[in-house]
């Protein structure tokens, strides 16, 4: 029987995608990303978002400092993150097909 690492903590795909999102922009920016750049790549309201941070946080999955800006840190080893996908955003054309 596989012994279970009490470290490593469950996450929902949805999660997931956000832990390695902040994960892979902190590795690239040398600093967390802002709650705006989240919205922004994965296409949802502000609400969400934040709604998402404060279920990381509550679960043990991040860190941050209060009210410090970009304090955000995944407390997730990087071997246990999924690989980032990249969201589906369609290209809005005005452009008539024919």
């Amino acid at each position: 029987m596989a012994k279970v690492s009490h470290s490593a903590k469950a996450f929902t795909p949805k999660q997931g995608q956000y832990l390695a999102f902040i994960d892979a922009y902190t590795r690239v920016h040398r600093r967390p990303p802002a709650e705006w750049e989240m919205q922004r790549h994965f296409g949802v309201s502000p609400p969400s978002v934040h709604q998402m941070v404060l279920t990381l946080e509550r679960a043990g999955l991040i860190r941050r400092q209060p009210g410090s800006p970009r304090s955000i840190e995944v407390l997730v080893p990087p071997e246990q993150l999924p690989v980032l996908e990249i969201p589906n955003q369609s290209v809005k054309t005005s452009v008539s097909r024919y």
